[in-house]
């Protein structure tokens, strides 16, 4: 097992980075949003945590910054039918407290908004997780303003999901730090229009 990867961030890319050791080798690491947003820029020296899944037709290495996003994404991907891609896409758009939060109150709806997550996968994750993420309860998470909560409250009165509503403002925090809520929606818009 690769345990972690350390080394010069050489790229970034949608959804994965590619990370250069001392010894010159590359690996192509596949991280969450909320992983991709607080990288630095390429050239600096990183750590990730890493988990390496291995399945008939390939490996594949993916990379957290903490290792309770790693445990959370095991956790995950322990669930009969929940892959890695439905592990990095609810770590994507809830991140570890919020998504260890909607399995423990066993939260459906904003489960199932998750990309690729059906209702029947979300009842599935909150039955066998919901009593197995007490210790995700005071995870590490990035520091979100007031106005993100009612900014996404806004988006999704307007019709947007919330998976997708909460890409978005994360999108804008990462961007431009701490705004209030108006400039939030307005700029979370822009990039929801603009998909």
């Amino acid at each position: 097992m690769i345990a972690h990867v350390k080394g010069r961030l050489a790229s970034k890319s949608a959804d994965r980075v590619v990370v250069e050791t001392p010894g010159g080798v590359g690996y192509e690491v596949v991280v969450p949003l909320g992983v991709m947003e607080r990288l630095p820029t390429a050239g600096a020296d990183i750590t990730l945590a890493t988990e390496l899944v291995v399945r008939e037709d390939g490996w594949a290495l993916y990379g957290f910054l903490d290792e309770a996003e790693r445990r959370f994404f095991q956790r995950l991907t322990s669930v009969t039918g929940v892959g890695p891609k439905i592990g990095i896409a609810l770590l994507s758009a809830l991140g570890v407290e919020r998504g260890a939060r909607a399995l423990r109150e066993k939260n459906i709806a904003l489960l199932s908004s998750v990309n690729g997550i059906g209702k029947k996968t979300a009842e599935r994750l909150a039955l066998e997780l919901g009593e197995k993420v007490e210790d995700f309860a005071d995870a590490p998470s990035v520091s979100v303003p007031e106005g993100a909560e009612a900014a996404l409250k806004a988006l999704e009165r307007l019709g947007y999901g919330i998976a997708e509503a909460d890409r978005a403002v994360r999108q804008v925090l990462a961007g431009n730090g701490n705004e209030e809520t108006e400039a939030l929606v307005r700029r979370a818009l822009q990039i929801l229009t603009t998909r």
